[in-house]
């Protein structure tokens, strides 16, 4: 009897029925591959009929060993794991070409190696010679890091079954072949079925594997989405190839809180951890200018302050540009239509750019204060207090609604050497800091308040 087969799109992940030269779902051309169907189980039976073994099964009261965590000993990295390294965990780590992905994870396995660990680097995409030659650029061929360059899966496995490394770093998914499945390399069948062997495999043996994973041009992890649902952690490594910043965010955690950040800086040396972000995105900012605003941000369980810049022109142009880098930009329509509905305040005809200093990419809706500040400040061209942070988020009837952790939020502030803040006035009681603190109800009593004072 014939295998069935059906089509995927390697883009998006969605089953066809029969080939076509382009997804109707995402749009993309020649992205759709031929799947052949697994067999129906032993000698043709289906699961139903076939025996198969008895499944332990444990009660919610039983006791279990804690999990022991190992760090990496790069601070931001243990931070962003939540806490280390949990054994027998499986971690996907997705970021652009040439954004520093296999640097970072190449000195992880130097510093974890030194530890008396035993660590595998893996790579289907380098030879082991051009491996070396970036641990030297690094100054970590000292570290004791096994290397190995292959992509044959069966191989690979059972060279960690022989070796029973601590770690294994491989690098990347895309790159390993199953010959047990019948399509080529980086395919979508071909991509499932290495994670699925590589992610088992760690389960079983307990080893922690570290899957490295190209993205789409969207930003997104190539293949399908099943893969993020196979691992224990998600990161992202986000950043600008042409800045020097770069940002190792968690979109998913089962061992610690999603949503942390790492913040690391490039340099010949390679990737150095910051641990001290919010100085660091502020080092430049020395005058008041108008446009800038300072937003007092939560990413994960760390405060962040980060500068917010708007530039307001008039346009040539019949419709005025939207351009933003680092926010939403849905959000920022909204915003513009708040000021205009509930405030009087439009841009039309008027170009709006707004930008994340830093190249941090801020999702919370507590910014949506500062932006508007950012865009009334460069509209009227009056800057606000170098010494004040501002947050809260903005409801569609302009009312300010409160926000979460805002004594961690001036806390922050407050350390770095800020004055005063700008906060809604609903929230919950705020332990007494040294900032002076000014609650606004709606955003019409802010920009009465705080451009108010500054007319004067």
């Amino acid at each position: 009897m014939a295998k069935s087969s059906t089509y995927t799109c390697t883009a998006c992940g969605v089953t066809h029925k029969k080939w076509a030269g382009r997804c109707e779902t995402c749009g993309e051309w020649n992205s759709i591959t031929e799947e052949v169907a697994l067999s129906a189980g032993p000698k043709g039976k289906t699961l139903g009929a076939a025996k198969g073994q008895r499944v332990e099964l444990s009660s919610l009261s039983s006791q279990d060993a804690p999990l022991q965590r190992s760090l990496f000993g790069i601070d931001e990295l243990d931070r962003v794991l939540g806490g280390g390294l949990v054994p027998a965990s499986a971690i996907l780590v997705g970021g652009d070409p040439g954004i520093g992905k296999s640097t970072l994870l190449l000195q992880a396995a130097g510093a974890f190696a030194r530890q008396g660990k035993k660590v595998l680097y893996v790579s289907g995409e380098e030879a082991a010679s051009q491996i070396r030659m970036r641990a030297d650029r690094l100054n970590m061929t000292d570290a004791p890091v096994q290397l190995a360059a292959e992509t044959n899966l069966r191989d690979i496995l059972t060279t960690l079954d022989n070796e029973r490394p601590d770690l294994v770093i491989i690098d990347s998914i895309q790159t390993m072949w199953a010959d047990h499945v019948g399509s080529a390399p980086g395919s979508v069948s071909q991509v499932r079925a290495a994670a699925h062997e590589l992610t088992s495999f760690a389960k079983r043996r307990g080893i922690s594997v570290v899957l490295v994973g190209h993205v789409t041009k969207d930003g997104q992890i190539a293949g399908p989405r099943v893969i993020e649902h196979m691992v224990d952690t998600v990161l992202y490594f986000e950043g600008e190839r042409g800045h020097q910043f770069r940002i190792l965010r968690a979109v998913k955690n089962r061992f610690g809180p999603a949503d942390e950040i790492g913040v690391f800086e490039m340099t010949s040396g390679g990737l150095q951890q910051v641990l001290n972000p919010s100085a660091l995105f502020l080092s430049e900012r020395d005058k008041p200018t108008s446009g800038s605003v300072v937003f007092a941000g939560i990413e994960g369980t760390r405060p962040v302050l980060v500068e917010i810049q708007a530039l307001v022109a008039k346009s040539p142009l019949a419709t005025p540009r939207r351009t933003v880098v680092g926010w939403d930009s849905g959000r920022l329509a909204m915003i513009l239509a708040v000021l205009e509905a509930r405030c009087g305040i439009g841009f039309g005809g008027m170009d709006v750019y707004l930008n994340i200093a830093g190249g941090i990419k801020i999702s919370e809706p507590a910014a949506d204060l500062a932006v508007a500040a950012a865009l009334i400040s460069a509209l009227q061209d009056h800057a606000l207090p170098a010494d004040s942070v501002v947050f809260g988020e903005i409801s569609l009837s302009g009312a300010l609604r409160p926000i979460s952790q805002p004594e961690n939020r001036l806390k922050e502030a407050e350390k770095l050497g800020f004055a005063s803040a700008y906060a809604p006035s609903r929230m919950k009681t705020i332990a007494k800091t040294g900032i002076d603190v000014h609650k606004v109800d709606d955003l019409a009593a802010f920009i009465e308040n705080c451009f108010g004072q500054l007319d004067d």
